[in-house]
């Protein structure tokens, strides 16, 4: 069991003029889900919200100058973590009701995972420690008692929905594989993608409990036709376009 205290449970840095993300640096690589503050002429779009374990709004309470419009690219726990700090709760339709789901306990630890799936993940790239959490967010944490913060969805979306902040409009893809109702938010004016899960750099889920193979490789050739210049994901390193084509690529190499 971890015995530090992780006294600054966010880190955050600016991407650019209006993009900040935020992590969480104790949390192991498969649940160090990237958290995306978009700046916003009217209002500001959060994008995922990490693991809840610590609330974000009260953690970074300083970042957030303009209402918030919380996005969850779809229901996983290292996504949804915070959703419940902020009023306006976006999430796909066919997702909502995760949220409210009373059996979303378990996580920080090996043991919550059953043996075939800690192989799994360990045979893609996530082996996992006894502990998902290197620190501890305050003395006497039990990672036994972590359960993921219960919510509701204020407004559920749709492909072809959007999410309008002022000067910026982002249009919703709906990209199932990873998750049923797993989203990215597309502006074609700058050529930004934030990608959640769909995809990022890294080893890629598509074996879960509610994924899809077969969704998943029409979303990785949908995303090979779109006009991306940077992908903002849910995990790892930004990339550009010609590092999309050769993850989507490997991805359909292995299960087209």
């Amino acid at each position: 069991m971890p015995t530090q205290i992780g006294n600054k449970w966010f880190e955050h840095k600016r991407i650019d003029d209006d993009i900040i993300l935020i992590w969480e640096p104790y949390v192991d690589p498969l649940l160090r889900c990237n958290i995306w503050l978009v700046r916003g002429s009217k209002r500001d779009a959060l994008i995922d919200s990490g693991l809840g374990v610590v609330s974000l709004k009260q953690a970074v309470d300083h970042l957030f100058e303009k209402h918030i419009t919380a996005v969850a690219t779809h229901y996983h726990l290292d996504h949804v973590g915070s959703l419940c700090d902020f009023d306006d709760r976006v999430i796909h339709a066919l997702e909502a009701e995760q949220l409210t789901e009373s059996d979303m306990g378990g996580g920080l630890l090996k043991s919550d995972y059953s043996e075939a799936m800690s192989e799994a993940l360990e045979a893609v790239g996530y082996p996992l420690p006894e502990e998902l959490i290197s620190a501890l967010p305050y003395k006497g944490y039990d990672l036994t008692t972590y359960t993921t913060p219960r919510t509701t969805a204020t407004r559920t979306v749709e492909e072809g929905d959007a999410i309008e902040i002022g000067n910026r409009r982002f249009e919703v893809l709906h990209l199932p594989g990873h998750s049923p109702g797993s989203i990215g938010l597309w502006e074609k004016e700058t050529g930004i993608l934030f990608s959640g899960d769909a995809v990022y750099d890294g080893p890629l889920l598509d074996e879960l409990e509610d994924s899809s193979i077969p969704d998943y490789i029409q979303t990785m050739k949908r995303l090979r036709e779109l006009p991306v210049r940077v992908v903002h994901a849910g995990h790892d390193p930004s990339f550009g376009r010609e590092r999309l084509i050769e993850l989507v690529d490997k991805y359909l190499g292995c299960r087209a």
